[in-house]
């Protein structure tokens, strides 16, 4: 099996690095393509969908689109996802084809990745030990996906509390470092599982 996957900043680029190979395993391959935000994302994404169909009619190729929902309506993103990938004449997991085919799965980070590595404390507290392995139970961190403010923002503030980069977080080094300890069987995002899943599903669809 092949992805191609495509995320909205560099940031994403360097988690989804170490977490797809620890979902799907060492013998599939795939290629990011990050974007300069969102709005390049949504913007470029029919021409880069459009320019790939080729491969997408071989045996065991597919796309994956990750974005963050930030303050977006869900449903609205994800519909304007799907919309651009049916005008490209693709179908997708959400609305697939006759016999359930699909080449697309578009997914959200809720409300943002950072949601994600709070998913998992363990690898944030690995990483930076000042950071208590107990940060999940606190009450604004129990739902990863729910945390207000920002999980960016909240992530930046526990980290600059225990004296860690002062001068502001260097953000696609703490999603490479935090990512290469995360354990996907074990985090409580609910978006992230919805991820992983997706992409277990592709899995089980690969051609023997």
């Amino acid at each position: 099996m092949h992805l191609e996957v495509f995320v909205e900043e560099q940031s994403a680029e360097e988690a989804l690095k170490n977490l797809i190979p620890k979902i799907i395993g060492a013998d599939h391959s795939f290629q990011i393509h990050p974007f300069q935000g969102k709005q390049q994302l949504l913007k470029e994404l029919p021409s880069r969908l459009k320019g790939i169909k080729y491969m997408l009619s071989l045996p065991d190729v597919y796309v994956i689109v990750l974005i963050d929902r930030d303050q977006n309506d869900c449903k609205a993103l994800k519909a304007k996802l799907e919309e651009i990938a049916k005008s490209a004449g693709l179908f997708t997991k959400s609305h697939p084809g006759r016999e359930g085919t699909f080449q697309v799965v578009n997914r959200l980070a809720i409300e943002e990745l950072e949601a994600w590595f709070f998913g998992d404390v363990k690898a944030i507290h690995i990483v930076y030990p000042k950071i208590s392995s107990t940060l999940g139970k606190k009450r604004k961190y129990r739902n990863p996906d729910a945390i207000r403010g920002g999980t960016w923002e909240a992530l930046e503030r526990e980290l600059k509390q225990k004296g860690y980069y002062s001068g502001g977080l260097p953000k696609i080094e703490v999603a490479r470092e935090i990512s290469k300890r995360m354990d996907p069987t074990r985090n409580l995002s609910q978006s992230f599982r919805i991820f992983r899943d997706a992409l277990l599903f592709v899995v089980s669809r690969t051609s023997s």
